[in-house]
């Protein structure tokens, strides 16, 4: 396919999948009109690179499909000065759609393979503003706490306590909660005093978030 064609279909994505369910926040529209999806999955699956589904990036992990990137980032209210922290990098899709809105991205992988890929992905797409670490999610990454906003890319059974606790107050933590096949959309807000605000916000399926480090 010709980068004009991708073009089209990415556009057409933004106006179908996106804005006709929801999506109003103009510079999350913006950030997927502009960053590359097919430019993130092998090239058997670049033309379905805009397709309404989630594509399958080896390791028995997926792409989510472009509504739910949309919908979460746009849940987590991203700032121009923000930090963010992202746990489960994949394959850099969703960390370039935050680096477009924040300030900076620090990004966890379990699988350093996966971890590799996104970062080639990333520099090929000219992503500066993000920082990859392969590591344990569930822990987060505490160097560079806290954090205004913390998104999960799978789902934990419970909200992790390290997350919550490397939350800035008034910050915002998004991912799916519960056990295999099915889970609940959830926003942790950090309130001033230090309690924390859950939001359940419909029902998604996600791939588990999975102790530990996967290494070559």
């Amino acid at each position: 396919m010709k980068s004009a064609d991708f073009d089209n279909l990415r556009e057409r994505m933004v106006q179908r999948q996106l804005v006709a369910r929801g999506v109003r926040d103009s510079r999350v529209l913006a950030a997927m009109s502009s960053v590359r999806r097919h430019d993130f999955v092998d090239a058997r699956n670049q033309p379905a690179a805009y397709d309404d589904r989630p594509l399958p990036i080896g390791f028995g992990q997926t792409i989510s499909q472009p509504y739910i990137v949309a919908w979460m980032t746009e849940l987590l209210q991203v700032g121009p000065q923000d930090c963010v922290l992202e746990i489960g990098t994949g394959c850099g899709y969703q960390t370039a759609v935050l680096a477009r809105l924040a300030r900076h991205v620090y990004s966890i992988e379990r699988i350093a393979e996966l971890s590799q890929q996104a970062a080639l992905n990333l520099a090929r797409a000219g992503v500066t503003n993000v920082t990859l670490e392969v590591g344990d999610g569930y822990e987060g990454w505490p160097e560079h706490a806290p954090y205004p906003c913390i998104i999960s890319a799978a789902a934990p059974s419970d909200v992790p306590e390290a997350l919550t606790r490397q939350l800035d107050p008034g910050g915002r933590l998004v991912l799916p909660v519960g056990g295999r096949g099915f889970q609940g959309m959830v926003r942790v807000t950090k309130q001033p005093d230090g309690s924390l605000k859950r939001e359940y916000l419909g029902t998604v399926a996600f791939v588990p978030l999975v102790h530990g480090v996967e290494r070559e």
